[in-house]
């Protein structure tokens, strides 16, 4: 299984050395950190999904000594090497840029958010395919973009303090309640997205 999880890491392994430069720059530019990080967790870990959704590699994997279960599974621990590896690179970004290190608490948030967003995108995926989220995200953001424009013009506004007021919690309560409902969301994810990927047929 753990070849599954290399494979994942090396195919994209272009496709970071391209993104994660990036961060330095938006780190050295003072841009939010946090909105910037997760599109780059998300963007790397759909990049790597959408490259398994081919039929032929799917067939590839399942005729390899592998059980579905050891295929999803391995999913979700590329999706982790992910995300460590793009706080890793603000956390390095940071030092060098600005002679600080991210605060705990914002790690812990961008951590959240990509949990969320992964234990509602994959069993999406498994089950429809990820080009569909794609478009979804789209017309999201296009969705977005109208209600801040003609109905809510200071959304930004409102969705920066409601981020501010989380971080105002208490952190002890915070993490606490960040990794119960992340392992919650993660268990319920995986057992959906084991239970669609075991019927698929390619």
């Amino acid at each position: 299984m753990l070849r599954l999880v290399y494979k994942d890491i090396r195919l994209q392994r272009n496709t970071m050395l391209i993104m994660l430069p990036f961060l330095f720059l938006f780190l050295y530019e003072e841009t939010s950190i946090i909105y910037v990080s997760i599109l780059f967790c998300i963007a790397l870990i759909m990049n790597a999904f959408a490259v398994d959704e081919k039929a032929s590699i799917n067939l590839l994997l399942n005729s390899l000594p592998y059980t579905r279960k050891e295929i999803v599974i391995s999913k979700y621990i590329s999706a982790c090497l992910f995300t460590a590896i793009v706080l890793m690179t603000i956390m390095m970004g940071s030092w060098i840029i600005h002679g600080e290190s991210i605060p705990l608490i914002q790690l812990v948030l961008i951590s959240s958010f990509v949990v969320i967003f992964i234990a509602a995108a994959f069993p999406l995926s498994y089950l429809l395919n990820s080009q569909y989220l794609l478009i979804a995200g789209i017309i999201t953001f296009v969705v977005y973009l109208f209600i801040a424009n003609m109905f809510i013009p200071d959304l930004n506004d409102r969705i920066r303090n409601l981020t501010q007021s989380i971080l105002s919690y208490d952190h002890t309560q915070l993490y606490i309640y960040v990794l119960l409902v992340s392992g919650i969301l993660s268990i319920l994810s995986f057992l959906i997205s084991m239970r669609i990927y075991s019927r698929k047929v390619f």
